[in-house]
């Protein structure tokens, strides 16, 4: 994967943001995000998630640009009609971020390979506006402990969410179950392209506040755009199972969602002296099998990020315990819930094994 330099020039504007800085631009430099769908909201996501800075983007999609794409899927071109519409989605995106991985992969994300199509991701977008996709992403996106952002728009309105399972809310308690009909279609309803645009560009939004750690997400809370009036308004939910009391009534504001703990961070040089010390801590390794084949930090004990509950009984709750992933992101997310279930002194691997294979031991592979 091509690093990307945080402190370069490009990014100087965003950096300045409140809550932003370097460290901000380093984890979007450090992330994974795989976008699904590259029409007309992918469109709208994908070059601001490059030009922002993103390290890794994975964009999947099994369709080929037609004439009728372009009024409104603005990553495509006339010279592109017949081309799989992951080239030129991918060609676009490169020319915003020329030293980012970018990968378009031709394939259709389904229940089949969801799992291996995640498994390395820090969050994953849904701009397919297509509802069975979406239900497919929001199970994968719980079973690997990342947040789905997700996007519909049709005729003259735009809808825009997030689900993230760990953090209490996933899109089934929106919509327990996928409607008897496909609903709306672009085809037969039409479109408005700058619905697409304003639809795509909060999508974008919430994903760069999530990676960056930045604002207020919109968990347990849907954003609906109506381009005929110019107006916005707000849907609140809760899951279904909340005592009533405890429930968060339709279209009221809700409260800031809680806030994890804080989890201490150590670079990967600072863990490399605390392991050759004369008390080293415990490593604990939260990627799945087949990542940890690739590359692994000796000693390391692998329990995946979604076997974690059931098997933290495991590990000892008094030891010192450095937790890792690829990137430090689902690391995170593990800490928290450690610290959470009583494990006194946890701590995150700043930027995963991938910093490790960076800054400590260049024999370690990146991937």
């Amino acid at each position: 994967m091509a690093a990307l330099d945080p402190g370069a020039l490009r990014y100087a504007r965003q950096r300045v943001l409140p809550g932003f800085g370097t460290a901000g631009q380093r984890r979007l430099a450090e992330a994974h995000v795989v976008v699904l769908g590259a029409g007309g909201l992918g469109s709208a996501v994908i070059p601001p998630l490059a030009a922002a800075g993103i390290g890794r983007l994975t964009i999947i999609d099994d369709d080929r640009v037609e004439i009728t794409n372009l009024h409104r899927q603005t990553l495509h071109a006339d010279a592109d009609v017949g081309r799989r519409k992951v080239d030129s989605a991918r060609d676009a995106a490169a020319r915003l971020a020329p030293d980012a991985d970018i990968r378009g992969l031709p394939v259709r994300f389904d229940e089949h390979d969801a799992d291996e199509l995640l498994a390395d991701a820090d969050l994953v977008i849904d701009g397919t506006d297509d509802v069975l996709t979406r239900y497919v992403a929001d199970a994968a996106a719980a079973r690997g402990g990342i947040p789905l952002v997700w996007g519909s728009a049709a005729r003259f309105s735009g809808q825009v969410g997030v689900a993230w399972e760990a953090r209490g809310v996933s899109y089934r308690d929106l919509f327990p179950e996928p409607p008897a009909d496909a609903g709306l279609s672009c085809e037969v309803d039409g479109i408005l392209p700058s619905v697409c645009t304003v639809t795509g560009g909060l999508m974008a939004g919430e994903a760069l506040k999530l990676l960056t750690g930045i604002g207020e997400p919109l968990l347990g809370r849907v954003a609906v755009y109506d381009a005929l009036t110019g107006r916005t308004r707000e849907i609140a939910y809760a899951r279904a199972e909340q005592p009533e009391e405890a429930a968060v009534p339709v279209a009221a504001p809700t409260a800031h969602p809680p806030a994890g703990p804080d989890i201490a961070e150590l670079d990967a040089v600072a863990l490399a002296a605390e392991l050759a010390s004369a008390t080293p801590p415990r490593l604990l390794d939260v990627r799945e099998p087949w990542e940890a084949e690739v590359a692994a930090i000796p000693g390391a004990t692998l329990i995946p990020l979604h076997e974690l509950g059931a098997r933290a009984h495991e590990l000892d709750a008094e030891a010192s315990l450095v937790v890792y992933c690829h990137l430090g992101v689902r690391s995170r997310l593990a800490a928290e819930r450690l610290v959470a279930a009583g494990f006194a002194d946890v701590r995150n691997l700043a930027g995963g094994i991938d910093a490790w294979s960076r800054a400590v031991d260049p024999s370690v592979e990146r991937y």
